[in-house]
Order: structure tokens, then sequence, then C-alpha cells
């Protein structure tokens, strides 16, 4: 266990660093920003690294320039900008924000006093509203979870950390113990941080709705098998620093794994990839069958309320 004083040196006077990534967002950047400095409790700091946009995001901001930070590189993915703004940043704490996200103006204020109140936490997150493309609220969430959660990111039966890495505050010190993000986990860099950090510390949640988390449709089908990719070598790597007593949890995180993505291979029309997982999911789990019917459930109710047909932005926990 990491003492109190190893994680933040100055307890009543924490710091914190906000990152902003941004990929071709000029759209919805400012308000971003500005949830950011109408912050009940102020940041050090706000970086924006901007990977390689190519629409008006630099001329949004522009508007800025006098307070805050920009950092511009080629396009290398979100993992890499958030590192990219992590190394430069000075503050205690790390605060992500996405930059088609927004703020509630009491979400930093919060969640440093969890910080306050429980200084080895190696990680706060919140409450979340799900709004449309044009903030209209779709449904509000309190359903995430704190403590030891390492397994039950593996498991996947509930949502741990519910919409995106908006939720997030790190203390410096942790992020940079696990090493930051996985630049070679795209579409599950989340989850894997995530994870990492879980295995590791605590992790805590604020039960109120502190930020907007914006859906909007994308052509998500097209990228999933690079999506699957993905999230399997997060799983071997995860279960590679898993005692081999781990055999029933392995059994079962897998044969989740394989019924998540035969669910989304299913609401993407893919059959043949959906029937594969599937197969794969009842082999390792029989019990498994459950879970795409609510999966499926809950993504039909949201696309509903969206009025729109693609998949929305996915949750940082799977769910």
């Amino acid at each position: 266990m990491i003492k109190t004083e190893q994680l933040h040196p100055c307890i009543n006077e924490l710091t914190v660093s906000v990152i902003i990534p941004t990929y071709n967002y000029g759209r919805f950047i400012s308000e971003a920003i500005d949830s950011v400095f109408a912050q009940t409790y102020q940041p050090r700091e706000v970086i924006v690294v901007d990977d390689g946009s190519t629409d008006e995001t630099m001329n949004v901001l522009a508007q800025y320039e006098d307070r805050v930070r920009i950092i511009r590189q080629d396009k290398s993915g979100p993992a890499m900008a958030r590192n990219a703004g992590a190394q430069a940043a000075s503050g205690e704490l790390l605060a992500f924000l996405d930059a088609d996200d927004v703020w509630m103006p009491r979400k930093l204020e919060l969640q440093v006093e969890r910080f306050r109140a429980d200084p080895e936490l190696g990680l706060i997150h919140c409450g979340v509203e799900e709004t449309d493309e044009a903030g209209v609220t779709l449904r509000r969430r309190r359903d995430g979870r704190e403590g030891r959660m390492a397994d039950e990111l593996l498991l996947m039966e509930r949502p741990v950390v519910v919409g995106s890495f908006s939720a997030a505050i790190i203390p410096a010190s942790v992020f940079k113990s696990v090493a930051g993000f996985d630049t070679e986990l795209p579409a599950v860099e989340d989850w894997d941080l995530c994870y990492r950090i879980a295995r590791r510390y605590r992790i805590g949640f604020v039960p109120e709705v502190l930020f907007k988390y914006r859906l909007h449709g994308m052509n998500s089908h097209l990228d999933l098998p690079r999506r699957e990719r993905a999230v399997f070598r997060a799983y071997a790597k995860a279960f590679a620093e898993i005692s081999p007593h781990g055999y029933r949890l392995r059994r079962r995180a897998y044969g989740n794994l394989h019924m998540a993505l035969a669910a989304r291979f299913y609401a993407s029309r893919q059959p043949v990839g959906a029937l594969l997982h599937a197969i794969k999911s009842l082999w390792f789990r029989p019990r498994a069958v459950s879970l795409p019917i609510r999966w499926w459930r809950q993504q039909r109710a949201l696309r509903a309320a969206q009025g729109q047909s693609e998949e929305p932005r996915r949750e940082l926990s799977g769910n």
C-alpha cells in the first residue's frame, strides 16, 4: 500500500491539471473548455493536445491561447495524446476531459474532496448524464462502483466506470506508477488503464452526476475487428499477471467477453462474427448466454432515445 504522503504530499492544497485530447472536434471543444473554466474548484492548468486535427479546431483554440496550453502532434491516437498531456502536466491530480464531453461546475470540487477524505484511492470517477449530439438528455446514471474493482472490470457483468474517461481523476503519481496509457491498445486503452490502476489501488466513486457524456453516431462497425484484436491483447496482458489459481476467473471472464463481442457483432449486422463468438462464449461459460440480451436491450433503448440507428460511443466499462 502506498502511503498517503507519497500520493498527495500537499493534501490540503491539491493542484489539478486538466488534459483535453482532441481530434477534429472543433464543433464541440469550446463547450468542453468553457466547462473547465466554470468549475468551482479551478485547476492549476488546462492542457489541450491536438492530435493532428484538420478541421476548425485550431481556430477555436486560438480564442483560448492566453488561458490554455496547446500541444500539437501528428495524428497518433488518443492514448498518445493523453500521455503527452500528462507528461507536460504539473498538477498533483490529472483530470481527463474528452473534447466532446462537458463537466458540471462541481465536478473537480467534489472529486478533490473525496481525495482529501481518502488519499490512498488510485482513481475517482462519478455519475454521468448521457446526451445526444445536440446536448439533449437521454438518461442519467449513478450506477458506478468503487472499492477493489479489478476482477469486476475483467468480468464485465455490471458497470464499473460508466460513460467515458471524462469521469476520471487520477493522482499524477499513480498515473506514472502504471506507466500511463498503453498506445498499443487502440479503442480499449481506457479500460486497460483503469484495470491496471484497479489491480494496485482502490477505486473511488462520487455518486452524483458530474459530467455530460455526448453520444453521437459513428461507423463503429467498421473498426469492430480492430477493437476485437485490441481487447484480446488487453485480456492476455491482464491474465499474464494473474496467478494460475485464477483459472476459474479466466474462464468466466473470457466467456463473458466472447458473449459481449457476439452481441456487438450482431448489432453491427455481422452474423458470422456473432455466431463464432457466441459458440466460444458457451464453451468457456454456458451461463453467459444471458449477457447479450441485457446488452442489446440497453443499446436498443439508447438508440430509440437518440432516434438513430448507429451504435453510440462506447462506454469505458464495456457494458
